[in-house]
C-alpha cells in the first residue's frame, strides 16, 4: 500500500483551494460580460425601447446574406453596455467595502480599474463576439435564431476575454475554467429563457 506524506496531502489541499479560488475568480470577474450577453434579450421585451430596434448592419448584405441579421441591434448593444458598466461599478463598490468581494478578485486591483472604459469593453467584446459568430452563421446558411452549437455558447466568452486583455489577464487554468463554467451558465440561462418564452430555442 502506498503512503501519503504530510507534504503531499498539504500540496493536494493547496491545489484544491487554488482551483476553487480560480473558479470563484473567473465567475465573479466575468459577470459584466455575462450580463451584457443577456441584456439584449430582456431589452427586446421592453415596449418603450422598441423604437431603438435598429440592426447594427443597417440591413446590408455580404454574398447575398445579411451581415449580422435583424437580431443584432443598436438597442441590444446599448443595453449591454449600460448593464455591464452598472454591474462592474457595483462589483467595484463591493470590493472597496467588503473583504469577501476583494478576496474574490485575488491580486487584481479591481477597484482601480476604469469603470467607464472596462464596462463598455466587456459589453462590446461579448456582443461583438456574438455578432462575428452571427456573420459566419449567415454565411453558412443558418437562419437567425437557429442553433449553432457550441459557437452560440462560447462566442461572447472569447470576445469578452479578448476585449478586456489590456486590463485583465487570466492564467491558462483560469482561461480553461472561464470557458467551461461560463459555457455551462449560458446553456442553463438559455434553457431558462426558452422556458420563459424569451428564447426561440432551448440551447
Amino acid at each position: 500500500m502506498g503512503c501519503y506524506t504530510p507534504s503531499l496531502i498539504e500540496g493536494s489541499k493547496s491545489l484544491v483551494v487554488a482551483v476553487l479560488r480560480d473558479v470563484l475568480f473567473v465567475l465573479w470577474v466575468f459577470i459584466p460580460a455575462g450580463v451584457a450577453n443577456m441584456a439584449p434579450v430582456f431589452a427586446a421585451h421592453i415596449p418603450s425601447l422598441q423604437r431603438f430596434d435598429r440592426p447594427i448592419d443597417f440591413g446590408k448584405t455580404f454574398r447575398s446574406h445579411r451581415i449580422f441579421g435583424e437580431h443584432k441591434t443598436w438597442r441590444g448593444l446599448a443595453a449591454g453596455i449600460i448593464a455591464a458598466t452598472f454591474v462592474l461599478a457595483l462589483q467595484q463598490a463591493l470590493s472597496a467595502q467588503y473583504v469577501w468581494a476583494d478576496w474574490l478578485v485575488q491580486d487584481l486591483d479591481y477597484v482601480g480599474l476604469p469603470t467607464l472604459l472596462l464596462g463598455p469593453l466587456f459589453a462590446i467584446g461579448a456582443l461583438g463576439g456574438d455578432a462575428i459568430k452571427s456573420f459566419f452563421k449567415r454565411q453558412v446558411g443558418i437562419r437567425p435564431g437557429g442553433t449553432w452549437f457550441p459557437f452560440d455558447q462560447i462566442d461572447y466568452i472569447i470576445g469578452g476575454a479578448i476585449a478586456v486583455l489590456p486590463f485583465i489577464h487570466f492564467s491558462l487554468r483560469q482561461y480553461f475554467l472561464l470557458l467551461i463554467l461560463w459555457t455551462g451558465l449560458v446553456v442553463i440561462s438559455t434553457y431558462i429563457g426558452w422556458m420563459l418564452k424569451l428564447k426561440d430555442q432551448p440551447i
